[in-house]
């Protein structure tokens, strides 16, 4: 994590531990006199259960996104793996054309990198120019004429590798405009208010409040790495493009 990512990471579990005392601060002022031993009992169910069902949903919401966050990063190094191996086979099949799709190859991966990756942060699009590229490798391909069956059996894994790196460009695209919905934001906030508020029954002492700062700073903290989780493509939690960037650093380098 970079030092800015970390510091906003920190800033939100400020603004919720903020959020927490505001609204402890609220309900002590109009209630904190009025509590009986019955209405700590019920305040105490209500923060249990409330609380339980708040981590429920954080939980279940923090698994999904990490999935999904591995599984493109997973995606990446299949994609990165279809491409050198029709960079490879090409050479193997033994064809004039070897030069051109491998020319091609590299400076689709270097298009990724340097122009496809950012675009995919701002406008959650996949260039024209890259979906060319992959066009070009394929029909390259299709037009092999193959006359030994070694040729025959490379010809049909080039065109399958290429088939497959189409299918996850339309994915990695799919993630890039995959936002949590805004029903999830709206039952985390309020299990925040509504954890929050029956702790009105206990008086600020340094205890208590720095036991609400600890509920409200993780809180904030588990909210932030979800929306971080959320977008792959942009800050605070971009994934890199690394496989591609090795394989252009690998025998790619030259072309």
């Amino acid at each position: 994590m970079h030092l800015h990512e970390f510091a906003m990471g920190i800033g939100i579990a400020l603004i919720n531990i903020v959020a927490v005392y505001v609204i402890y601060g609220i309900t002590r002022a109009i209630w904190g006199g009025r509590q009986t031993t019955e209405t700590k009992d019920l305040a105490g169910s209500i923060i249990f259960r409330v609380a339980s069902l708040q981590g429920l949903i954080l939980a279940l919401v923090f698994a999904q996104e990490l999935q999904n966050y591995s599984e493109i990063r997973a995606d990446l190094v299949t994609e990165a793996t279809a491409i050198a191996d029709v960079f490879n086979d090409i050479r193997r099949y033994d064809t004039p054309e070897m030069q051109q799709v491998q020319t091609t190859l590299a400076t689709y991966v270097r298009h990724v990198i340097n122009h496809e990756w950012e675009a995919l942060s701002k406008t959650g699009k996949l260039s024209g120019q890259g979906w060319q590229y992959r066009e070009e490798v394929y029909q390259t391909a299709l037009d092999l004429d193959p006359q030994t069956p070694r040729q025959t059996d490379l010809r049909a894994h080039m065109i399958q590798a290429t088939q497959k790196i189409a299918e996850l460009r339309q994915k990695r695209e799919n993630s890039a405009v995959h936002a949590l919905s805004g029903l999830f934001w709206f039952a985390a906030i309020t299990g925040v208010i509504c954890v929050a508020v029956p702790y009105f029954i206990y008086p600020p002492t340094p205890l208590h409040l720095a036991l609400l700062s600890l509920y409200g700073g993780y809180t904030g903290v588990i909210m932030y790495v979800i929306y971080a989780f959320s977008d792959p493509f942009s800050q605070p939690g971009a994934l890199p493009p690394t496989a591609f960037t090795q394989l252009l650093l690998g025998e790619m380098g030259q072309y």
